[in-house]
């Protein structure tokens, strides 16, 4: 004879039951987002969205030191239907470069207090054509905190980029 537990018996009402019903079904992608989140690296170097989706940007291991390349543009084409430049740069001989593949990040170290951050890099601002002082902070597996400042950090603004791979 089997034994068979009744919910009420567990002081499961119907709202009750309701619940470990949905926790029972969500368990396995819950899961599978814990077993990725675990195997996903607290490190900047993958590939990551920037903030509002625009482009994602390639970040690697350049020597000894992090870089990072823009390696997708949501609109990589302009009014006219050429390939978006890098037109701001102030050196009017690389104002032809496509921004598809352009250099955006370098010279990165890890703190050696932080394993989380990487210092001393700058960052390049197509909109602009302006290079800053820039500070990557993993937040977690999956979120990346670029602050690009001029001078003190505190003089700047943050983005959060998101992995995309």
């Amino acid at each position: 004879m089997r034994t068979r537990i009744m919910p009420m018996r567990l002081g499961l009402g119907g709202l009750g039951m309701a619940i470990l019903y949905l926790l029972m079904a969500a368990s396995p992608a819950a899961a599978a987002d814990a077993a990725s989140a675990a195997v996903a690296p607290m490190t900047p170097i993958g590939v990551w969205a920037t903030a509002g989706g625009g482009s994602h940007v390639k970040i690697e291991d350049c020597g000894g030191k992090l870089c990072g390349t823009i390696i997708w543009l949501k609109e990589p084409l302009n009014k006219e239907g050429k390939d978006k430049v890098d037109s701001e740069n102030p050196d009017t001989s690389l104002r032809t470069r496509k921004l598809a593949g352009l250099p955006l990040l370098r010279g990165f170290t890890q703190d050696q207090s932080d394993s989380k951050v990487w210092t001393g890099g700058e960052i390049y601002n197509p909109n602009d054509g302006k290079t800053y002082s820039c500070k990557l902070t993993v937040q977690d597996p999956r979120t990346l905190r670029v602050r690009g400042y001029v001078g003190l950090s505190i003089l700047g603004k943050t983005q959060i980029w998101t992995r995309a791979e």
